[in-house]
């Protein structure tokens, strides 16, 4: 339990931050699976298309600040090498 006026406000902001992030996090997992479910079934259209779906969505992460900017470009890095690999 916080003692302070500004210690309250910060434990607040955090609840909701947090709820923010889990958010974006369970997006990102849920395009990044999608991905993989198109790569394995070498659906070449579908997978273009969740790539372009996971770069949105690892753009909207990287611009709140819920990963680092050198994670999402070696994220979307791999992911467009395993793309070119099945063409």
């Amino acid at each position: 339990m916080a003692n302070h006026k500004s210690a309250e406000k910060r434990s607040r902001q955090i609840i909701k931050k947090t709820k923010i992030n889990q958010i974006l996090l369970r997006r990102l997992k849920t395009t990044f699976n999608q991905f993989n479910i198109n790569l394995n079934a070498k659906k070449l259209e579908a997978a273009t298309e969740s790539m372009r779906l996971f770069n949105v969505v690892l753009s909207k992460c990287l611009k709140k600040g819920v990963i680092k900017k050198k994670t999402a470009s070696r994220k979307l890095s791999s992911l467009s090498s395993k793309l070119k690999k099945i063409n």
